[in-house]
């Protein structure tokens, strides 16, 4: 018997009736067509097909949509604002941390969901955040200098907007 299935996803908000054994993968692919959110081993070994629910990074094949009935998910199609790629994504092109890039956008959700709780991580916790993720392409140093220079540069867009606001309030003008 089929239940239904409300949840937001990349800012939209969906309904859906879903067998209960239905995977959050298959919803996010098959119902929504977020083809970025790639679908590997089914059996959540390598990760490929991790998204942010309520903020904490998930191997979207290992959890029953149900689970997320009622929460929030990004998937790599919801990270970009359409004109201009989200700094993670430029610090792994920048870093050259992908290859074929079938990994990829399980890395940079889960580089996502880590910077988003610890802005400054150290090498250690960023080995940790993204352990279980395999590549076959690529060295894992780079993916893990990629995360380095995407803090970095998260954290000089946080340093820009607060200047931004300082210069406004300042001037008596209100920020744009």
């Amino acid at each position: 018997m089929k239940r239904q299935l409300n949840i937001v996803v990349n800012g939209e908000s969906y309904e859906f009736f879903i067998e209960p054994k239905t995977l959050l993968v298959q919803v996010i692919r098959d119902l929504l067509g977020f083809k970025g959110t790639h679908q590997a081993c089914d059996s959540s070994s390598c990760a490929a097909c991790t998204v942010i629910v309520d903020g904490k990074a998930v191997k979207s094949c290992s959890i029953l949509a149900l689970q997320a009935n009622g929460k929030s998910v990004t998937t790599i199609e919801g990270l970009a604002d359409g004109t201009k790629l989200h700094p993670i994504q430029r610090a792994f092109i920048d870093n050259w941390a992908f290859q074929c890039g079938f990994c990829t956008s399980g890395q940079i959700m889960a580089a996502k969901a880590l910077l988003d709780e610890n802005p400054y991580p150290t090498r250690e916790q960023i080995r940790e955040q993204m352990d279980g993720h395999i590549c076959r392409c690529t060295g894992y140093n780079m993916i893990i200098e990629a995360i380095q220079d995407a803090a970095k540069r998260l954290q000089g867009q946080k340093n820009l907007q607060a200047q931004k606001w300082l210069q406004a309030a300042k001037s008596g003008k209100g920020a744009a």
